[in-house]
């Protein structure tokens, strides 16, 4: 009697121990399968579609697509504000939604503007959309401010990053001052060319050659020559860095990352003010050589006046 309840007890012991068994092996499935679901989460999370912080409504973009010299396609408001479903658009202005990045795409192209020999995918101010001819002076002044970054661009026979010209304050003559000078166009020197260079940021602007020139000897094109340039201390590389532009009567200011500055305010400043001007960002590509391209990325991009 004592040998069968001695088994039974045995046996009611093992059947407990089961019992408990199972029901943390069931718990820890619970916790697993939570887990599981937590990271997959996670992970749908990191796929969620991001979208640059630009507000096109007064840009026009210019691209590599065209019929040959001075024949490229610009895009303008309200048909640029469609961009991603323009399929001319597609392949030179697109949105990296993984990053949020709108990227601008280029690379040598018999497409160009009619006053350079490289190309585009860059976006032009307009103050009033779809109109060209309503720009600002120094006087009046403008901000422009941007995040961005280089995605990717090609080396060059001497292993250096091609050139790529990212934002710009372009110069522009009034019908009247064109005609006064009897030139085809309305275009004007720019006074400010910002440069991505070999991971650096480097800054071009124009000096007077001649100070005592008279106001119509300034309208001209070759009245104006190349300054020495100025590369910012410190290096960029591929990864995110903001650039804002500020102008003002006589003054320019380059700042990167808010705490490097570039300021001229100069006797050439002051004689620049004749122009009317615009703001032009995205990917001015400075290579003619084949297979050479680059690709930018503007995260957020805003002017005002």
């Amino acid at each position: 009697m004592k040998y069968i309840q001695k088994n039974i007890l045995t046996t009611i012991l093992l059947i407990a121990f089961l019992f408990v068994n199972a029901a943390c092996q069931a718990q820890k499935s619970s916790v697993s399968n939570k887990n599981i679901n937590i990271e997959t989460k996670k992970k749908k999370k990191k796929r969620k579609i991001k979208l640059p912080n630009i507000d096109l409504s007064h840009w026009k973009v210019t691209i590599p697509e065209g019929e040959g010299k001075g024949k490229t396609i610009n895009v303008e408001p309200p048909e640029i504000l469609n961009y991603a479903n323009n399929n001319i658009l597609k392949p030179y202005m697109y949105n990296d939604s993984l990053s949020g990045a709108l990227v601008f795409y280029a690379y040598p192209s018999s497409s160009t503007t009619a006053n350079t020999k490289y190309s585009r995918s860059e976006l032009r101010e307009q103050m009033v959309p779809g109109n060209d001819h309503v720009n600002w002076t120094f006087a009046q002044g403008g901000i422009m401010k941007g995040k961005l970054a280089m995605g990717e661009v090609t080396k060059d026979k001497d292993g250096k990053y091609h050139k790529v010209i990212i934002m710009q304050i372009h110069g522009r003559l009034t019908d009247q001052q064109r005609d006064l000078i009897g030139q085809k166009d309305n275009n004007a020197p720019p006074i400010l060319k910002i440069y991505w260079q070999n991971g650096k940021i480097r800054v071009k602007t124009k000096v007077l050659k001649n100070l005592a020139s008279t106001y119509e000897e300034m309208l001209h094109e070759d009245a104006w020559g190349d300054d020495d340039g100025y590369t910012f201390e410190d290096e960029v590389g591929f990864g995110k860095f903001t650039l804002e532009i500020k102008v003002s009567d006589g003054k320019m200011v380059v700042i990167l990352n808010k705490t490097n500055y570039k300021v001229y305010e100069n006797i050439h400043m002051k004689k620049w003010g004749v122009f009317e001007n615009y703001f032009k960002a995205g990917n001015y590509f400075q290579s003619r050589d084949e297979g050479s391209y680059a690709k930018v990325k503007f995260y957020e991009l805003s002017i005002e006046h």
